[in-house]
């Protein structure tokens, strides 16, 4: 891998992997184009520029994740079905990737963001509360539970916990919100696990080391931006030109890749 494969895959990964579009679709496609063969360097190229953006929230909730034990607790139960389930069934999981999955994926999510929408102008929600001292336990779980779906390649983390923060009641602010954060226990743990996994993979590539900092430090940065983004337009906007988004993207894998 270059170093404008690097930057460009970087740029990737932060822009859509806390944006409900499924950041795993957009990396194979990135790397179709990009004439990237789908080898376990890459993928381990792919784990730590996840963690550039993971730490990107960090970065930006820090002093609320500093001051709310309350908010620490929650996401712990959203955390919790998602890293059993991960465990347990982690071959399974990965046995899912492929482009196929994902492209079907993508529509059918896509779909699903509209019909939400959809019915969330005709039954808008009570509360359009923006702390997270709303959010209750069991909402929290729901919504953690929702990332089990993430899973399946094509279907979003993101995405699946907002449409899930959503159908509790959830503004979309605070759901996006909620959502990010959710992703700092999931994501790391995931990370970790793959880099555990993958330890022989890192020492056979420890040349390529400083490509590899290269695409986190550059996720980072991107991602940072694309929240600050993203947050903002959900303040003003629903979700619906996302579900259009995806659906355009399945159908584009399809051509494309299929």
């Amino acid at each position: 891998m270059d170093i404008i494969s690097a930057i460009i895959l970087g740029v990737v990964e932060g822009l859509t992997e806390f944006l409900p579009v499924s950041s795993t679709g957009h990396m194979i496609l990135a790397s179709h184009f990009l004439g990237l063969e789908q080898t376990d360097a890459l993928k381990c190229f792919e784990v730590v520029i996840q963690l550039g953006s993971i730490l990107a929230v960090v970065f930006m909730f820090f002093e609320r994740l500093k001051q709310d034990f309350s908010l620490w607790v929650k996401l712990m139960v959203g955390f919790f079905p998602t890293a059993i389930i991960g465990f347990l069934m982690y071959k399974t999981i990965k046995s899912l990737f492929s482009p196929a999955t994902t492209a079907y994926m993508l529509v059918i999510w896509g779909v699903i963001f509209i019909v939400v929408e959809l019915l969330r102008k005709k039954n808008p929600p009570k509360s359009q509360s923006e702390h997270f001292s709303e959010i209750s336990y069991k909402q929290a779980f729901i919504i953690g539970l929702s990332q089990c779906f993430a899973m399946v390649p094509g279907t979003s983390r993101s995405g699946a916990t907002i449409i899930a923060g959503l159908l509790c009641g959830l503004s979309r602010n605070l759901a996006a919100r909620f959502s990010f954060l959710l992703a700092i226990p999931t994501m790391f743990a995931a990370t970790l696990y793959d880099t555990y996994k993958n330890l022989d993979t890192f020492a056979q590539n420890s040349q390529n080391i400083w490509i590899f900092l290269l695409g986190g430090v550059v996720a980072f940065v991107v991602a940072l931006i694309a929240i600050k983004l993203f947050l903002s337009f959900v303040s003003k906007f629903d979700f619906i030109p996302f579900g259009i988004y995806r659906i355009i993207v399945g159908i584009l894998f399809l051509v494309v890749i299929l």
